[in-house]
């Protein structure tokens, strides 16, 4: 791109520095009044709206900016293989092999993920996205400074794609925490990370929304900016006006790729949290109160007895559960939680996974147009398992190499309209050129039977696959309204 010269000649500098000295005098008579004009012309409170005893907004970003890193992480992809019948033959099969051979087409391939983490603990603990650092084999983090670190992910979880890393340094420069909760719409942030890989940026904007849910994760209360984030910027900081943390940068609204000024942050209270637990069990704790929340429409509020939609109604309630010793019924509309409003069905989720396993909670609820209150003593969430579980499943048994699996629950059942009957373990996640997809096995399948033996849920699956034959498996699978067998061979 070519820089052309605007003034090309001495005229039109002067009419240049004439109409400088014309805007500076107006300003000046403007902003030295008698304060009537200063809330809306005094440019200098304007710019410096993020002063705060005398900080200003660089100052603020120096403070920070230390603690903002950059993340690379490493996986090894195996290439497709062609599933053909045409594959069964030796002519073609060598063929294709030779073709690959040819253009150096390798069997496995490094896969780079790049994007931003944030200190948060002057010895190292990195808060970070789980989608940047799953399954990698490698995760290094560069400071600011140029410093290079290989880190070690502390734990990870994918239904809030929190993730915490650590690296061996001391003394680093940590960000300090806020209150995400206290933020209010229009409020000022800034966004810093790593965008594009061009090194580290930081933009300005204003809190959009609150409590936005995309479905991108199972726990969502995101926080919306329009302070642009683009690739790279995940994992990387939200800041309030006083420096701190108040969210994870983690998505981003986009057609082109780039920022449309719709962005999302995952709020600290919720990151926090799940790192707590990470480092200090290794896994994400979560209550259980064994009920299928749904929202409350305007035409069901009548129905239910409620003068507006508000909370959540119990479409079902699990047998053996918190809920059910403690009362709840179907049809129960929830609309306290421990003190807490309830919203919709995305916040009781919430609010239910953040309660500590064991604590009695009060639960307000109108029950045939009356209101009732009811003690639940909270659960651990079945579906908890060690940080790493997967891999203990490949471990014992190598034909569910790159099979995530966990316990088909209520919420699986209504997200995805399985009968409350089926029980079994649910497919999460399953990698392609493994034994399970070439099988024909797809994620959301749910498992019912492992060698004719029923399951109902990953404890059982873990049994019968200890006790088995390490190089075969039959399977009893359950997709969409049909059962069928299928055989797994390593």
């Amino acid at each position: 791109m070519k820089i052309r010269k605007v003034f090309s000649n001495k005229l039109s500098i002067v009419f240049l520095a004439a109409g400088l000295f014309l805007a500076v005098m107006v300003s000046e008579a403007l902003l030295s009044g008698d304060g009537r004009h200063d809330r809306g012309l005094n440019l200098s409170q304007q710019a410096l709206a993020f002063e705060k005893g005398g900080e200003t907004l660089p100052d603020i970003v120096e403070r920070v900016v230390p603690a903002v890193v950059y993340i690379q992480s490493k996986t090894i992809v195996k290439r497709r293989e062609v599933e053909s019948p045409m594959m069964q033959d030796p002519f073609f099969r060598r063929f294709f092999e030779d073709y690959l051979k040819r253009y150096n087409i390798p069997k496995e391939r490094e896969q780079q993920y790049l994007g931003s983490g944030v200190i948060v603990d002057k010895d190292g603990y990195i808060l970070t996205n789980n989608h940047l650092v799953e399954n990698a084999n490698e995760v290094e983090v560069i400071l600011p400074d140029k410093r290079t670190f290989d880190a070690r992910i502390i734990g990870t979880d994918p239904r809030s794609d929190v993730a915490v890393l650590k690296i061996e340094a001391k003394d680093l420069s940590a960000v300090v925490l806020g209150n995400s909760e206290a933020l209010r719409l229009g409020q000022t942030v800034l966004a810093i990370g790593y965008p594009y890989a061009v090194g580290q940026t930081v933009t300005r904007g204003i809190v959009s929304a609150l409590g936005r849910s995309l479905d991108l994760v199972d726990y969502e209360n995101f926080i919306q900016t329009d302070a642009a984030i683009n690739p790279g910027n995940s994992g990387g900081a939200l800041i309030n006006t006083d420096g701190e943390l108040v969210g994870i940068n983690t998505a981003i609204y986009s057609r082109s790729g780039g920022s449309q000024g719709i962005g999302f942050a995952i709020p600290i209270e919720l990151a926090k949290n799940i790192m707590d637990n990470l480092i200090a069990h290794g896994r994400v704790i979560r209550g259980y109160v064994g009920v299928v929340p749904q929202d409350v429409s305007p035409e069901m509020a009548e129905f239910f007895g409620l003068d507006e939609p508000e909370g959540v109604v119990i479409s079902h309630v699990a047998e053996n559960s918190p809920a059910s010793s403690a009362g709840f019924e179907q049809g129960d509309v929830v609309v306290d939680f421990d003190g807490r409003r309830v919203k919709d069905s995305g916040e009781f989720r919430r609010l239910a996974a953040s309660s500590e396993p064991g604590k009695e909670i009060t639960v307000r609820i109108m029950r045939n147009g009356k209101e009732k209150k009811l003690k639940v003593t909270m659960g651990e969430h079945p579906s908890n398992v060690q940080s790493g579980a997967d891999k203990q499943i490949e471990d014992r048994n190598p034909i569910f190499l790159g099979v995530a699996l966990e316990t088909l629950l209520d919420v699986h059942r209504e997200a995805m309209n399985i009968p409350s009957k089926i029980k079994g373990v649910l497919i999460r996640q399953i990698d392609i050129d493994t034994p399970a997809a070439k099988a024909g096995l797809l994620m959301g399948d749910v498992i019912v039977e492992v060698n004719k033996r029923k399951i109902e849920d990953i404890n059982d699956f873990r049994k019968i696959v200890d006790d088995s034959d390490n190089s075969k498996m039959l399977l009893l699978i359950y997709r969409n309204g049909n059962y069928f067998y299928t055989a797994l061979r390593e």
